[in-house]
């Protein structure tokens, strides 16, 4: 149970990295569409094709409010977050409780 619980242990500690480096990425899309961003510059590209593909289904479910203030960041922010603090913390606890031969209901 000791491999089990340490795949486990691994697998949440990935995937807390990689929804940690997704946040930064959806800040970072954010702020730059403040501004009038050159479409052609590699670092507006990156941020627009890494995180289109998850703001685009929001974007067809939460309309933009006001004056087109798209509060789709935010609202993908707060499921990320929600990832983790539930998510990954569960998969932690399971790993950590196999780990240490604890009986996981």
């Amino acid at each position: 149970m000791i491999i089990l619980g340490n795949l486990l242990i691994a697998l949440a500690s990935v995937l807390g990295l990689a929804l940690n480096f997704l946040f930064f990425v959806v800040i970072g899309r954010a702020i730059i569409s403040w501004v009038s961003p050159d479409p052609y510059n590699p670092i507006v590209r990156f941020l627009t094709l890494s995180t289109e593909p998850l703001l685009k289904p929001l974007r067809r479910v939460i309309p933009a409010i006001g004056n087109g203030i798209d509060i789709t960041p935010l609202v993908l922010l707060a499921a990320m977050y929600f990832l983790q603090a539930f998510l990954v913390q569960t998969i932690l606890d399971y790993g950590s409780a196999l780990k240490h031969g604890v009986f996981v209901p």
